[in-house]
């Protein structure tokens, strides 16, 4: 399991390792060590500045600069701050610097050096200002190595504080922080080293870290593959409802389902738009609603036992019926685009009757009209989404590059592998379809959504520039097959 630990649960891991007898000048060193490493692998000698902060990341670049200058690196020293205020393991760093220190200033950047940027770490709360900002905007431009975090960038939200610089390779230690993988964090962050100081996974036990990032060792365990003796009502029968006019979106949800592992998937829709839907996918059903409570009676049957009702569907007390009728009903539901907006105006009636049954599947403006300030938008993207899967008692799924996923326990996974391609109409519909189908399979509503999220985003970096959302269910057995050979 790849964890994510905020700022506070890293220094957390930092204190226990400690406190088993792992000295703090002993971890600093290895972490100093750790980045010369990465700096030798990439590049030959040249010559470096090391910028070194008044905290341990400043301390972490004191031995950063001994450890180069041994390896016979020309390198420049310049500290923020005064050598009399380091304390802790920093001072004893900065004891150990055999070199001059100069004064941190923008100057020492001239003649493009490579930077070693151990100004700020991941704690920083407040925004970059006066010479500290000065210097930070001077690396523009420059190969910038980060210690821990590029100075500048908040550790658990992966947002700007004021300014940072663009690194080519960050180096953090233990574990990533969330930071490392919101946006605009991960890009500014680089390539990322994960590296090993001597902190014993063992003191996570005493942390319990609910943030990762989404990868298959989270739940590639509990994916439902087809049994021998199974059949197809054993996978599910999910149902779609179909709108009377912008009929892709449940077309395409319904297809993904299918692929996604669904026995059966039926379209609910009115009547005008039969023709439509019967003549797209065979493998499809299509049942036309007569009146206005034939969407329920349908649901009167338990072998149809999960539900989309959103993409196409309209907005309004129609598609409001709908999702109250699949709630009544007690099914597995997926809530997504209309099915949202049609609450912006009464949400809590909505939020009221929702339980770890349903996953809902906004992008910002939807989530931001369903939620609003209930979750606080100011906030960060895993501390809101967090927020409105406990108001909610459902899953939520945050769409975007950085597509963050939160059971109302706690529980939360931000999805890296997303390609930007997939930024084009109709791939949050499939998107859907592929959680309605592995809903419909038994898995629970975050195990669905997590799964459902990196298999979109394998899918769309398979199929890579150009794709289209018609594409996307049509990759997926490659992924799956792909996924399977893994175990």
């Amino acid at each position: 399991m790849d964890e994510l630990l905020s700022v506070a649960e890293m220094y957390r891991a930092d204190q226990l390792t400690i406190a088993a007898g792992v000295p703090g000048p002993a971890l600093m060193e290895a972490a100093g060590a750790a980045v010369v490493r990465a700096v030798c692998e990439r590049w030959a000698p040249h010559p470096t500045a090391v910028l070194c902060g008044p905290g341990n990341n400043g301390g972490d670049g004191f031995v950063i600069a001994r450890l180069l200058l041994e390896a016979g690196w020309p390198v420049r020293l310049a500290l923020l701050g005064t050598r009399s205020a380091l304390a802790g393991d920093a001072a004893v760093a900065a004891e150990r610097w055999p070199g001059p220190i100069e004064a941190a200033d923008p100057y020492i950047l001239k003649g493009n050096p490579l930077v070693i940027d151990a100004l700020f770490g991941a704690g920083l709360t407040r925004p970059l200002d006066g010479l500290a900002r000065a210097i930070v905007e001077a690396m523009e431009g420059r190969t910038v190595v980060a210690v821990d975090v590029p100075s500048g960038l908040h550790g658990d939200s992966g947002r700007v504080l004021g300014a940072a610089p663009q690194a080519a390779l960050t180096v953090t230690f233990f574990r990533r922080k969330p930071g490392h993988v919101l946006l605009p964090g991960r890009t500014l962050c680089g390539e990322v080293v994960v590296a090993d100081i001597g902190i014993p996974d063992r003191v996570l036990d005493g942390i319990a870290p609910q943030t990762a990032v989404n990868e298959p060792s989270l739940w590639s365990h509990r994916f439902p593959w087809p049994a021998l003796d199974g059949h197809k009502y054993a996978r599910g029968h999910a149902m779609v409802l179909g709108g009377a006019r912008m009929t892709g979106a449940a077309r395409l949800a319904s297809v993904a389902a299918l692929r996604a592992g669904a026995g059966l998937v039926t379209i609910a829709c009115p009547p005008e738009a039969f023709p439509v839907y019967a003549a797209g996918c065979a493998s499809v059903i299509v049942d036309p609603l007569e009146d206005a409570g034939a969407f329920a009676r349908l649901l009167q049957d338990p072998r149809r036992n999960a539900v989309l009702v959103g993409p196409g569907a309209g907005r309004g007390a129609q598609t409001r019926a709908a999702v109250m009728a699949a709630l009544d009903a007690r099914r597995a539901c997926v809530l997504d685009a209309d099915a949202l907006t049609s609450f912006a105006e009464s949400a809590d009636e909505l939020l009221d009757r929702l339980d770890q049954r349903c996953v809902l599947t906004p992008h910002e403006g939807e989530f931001a009209r369903l939620f609003g300030d209930s979750v606080g938008m100011d906030g960060d993207k895993l501390s809101r989404v967090r927020a409105a899967a406990a108001r909610s008692g459902a899953v939520v799924v945050l769409k975007g590059a950085d597509t963050v996923v939160a059971a109302p326990d706690g529980r939360a996974v931000v999805n890296v592998n997303a390609p930007p391609d997939l930024a084009t109409a109709g791939t949050g519909d499939v998107l859907a379809g592929i959680v309605l189908g592995l809903l419909a399979q038994g898995m629970d509503g975050f195990e669905a959504a997590c799964t459902a999220v990196w298999l979109h985003g394998e899918a769309g970096r398979a199929l890579g520039p150009g794709l289209i959302s018609d594409d996307l269910p049509g990759a997926l057995p490659d992924v799956l097959k792909a996924l399977k050979a893994q175990g």
